[in-house]
């Protein structure tokens, strides 16, 4: 991939493994005020609602406070679960406390990242709120990689929207020519960058995508090869 100077992740998903750790804080918080509840089971309703939620929340259909609400209120109806919406209210602020406490990390993301760091200005573009997102980075060990992290709040847009990509170009004081998204996101991440001029580069763990047309990996090691 010629002329790139500045490289942009996502955080969630790509780098940070948003799945195993919020495993780990809704344990933590099933296992004290909700111990009938399983995690491997609800996690298996919540991850779906979660991400079709979060669609929702890129285009603006629904508020950071619904979003919040709504994952938790769509899984528990899903499982016949009874639960009052004080409960519902505490659980979500118990999990935006305990998610980023945990630090699991895509294996190869650290090393990615040393052998990237000296060829690269390294950034980040998130749709994440802001709060957590900065003490996932700094929590995990990530904070001394990236020169800019931007996310949607900051920008007043989220993903894919081209607005976030140019405050982030802005930010890092570079130009679209130079620049390559890395997210697991087809929509938010690749198309969104694609649509603005930039290279991308998906992010597909589970190998769940055919898209000839955008260089894919899945794994993040494969970004030596490339870059």
């Amino acid at each position: 991939m010629k002329n790139i100077t500045d490289i942009f992740f996502d955080l969630d998903h790509t780098l940070w493994d948003f799945d195993r750790n919020s495993v780990l804080a809704f344990d933590k918080i099933f296992k004290v005020h909700h111990p009938t509840l399983n995690t491997a089971e609800f996690i298996q309703v919540y991850a779906p609602i979660n991400q079709a939620c979060w669609k929702l929340y890129q285009v603006d259909k629904i508020t950071h406070e619904e979003l919040r609400y709504q994952r938790l209120k769509q899984s528990f109806d899903a499982l016949n679960y009874t639960i009052s919406d004080e409960a519902i209210d505490q659980i979500a602020h118990d999990y935006i406390t305990f998610l980023p406490e945990n630090n699991q990390l895509f294996e190869g993301a650290i090393e990615v990242l040393d052998y990237l760091l000296p060829k690269y200005n390294l950034h980040i573009i998130t749709n994440g709120f802001a709060e957590v997102q900065y003490k996932k980075i700094n929590n995990s060990g990530l904070g001394n990689y990236f020169k800019t992290v931007t996310n949607s709040e900051m920008a007043g847009v989220k993903k894919p929207h081209r607005n976030i990509f140019e405050f982030a170009l802005s930010l890092a004081k570079t130009n679209k020519e130079n620049a390559v998204m890395i997210g697991d996101c087809i929509d938010a991440d690749v198309r969104g960058a694609i649509d603005f001029g930039m290279k991308a580069i998906l992010f597909d763990e589970k190998n769940q995508h055919d898209w000839p047309e955008v260089q894919t990996i899945t794994r993040l090691l494969e970004l030596k090869n490339i870059l």
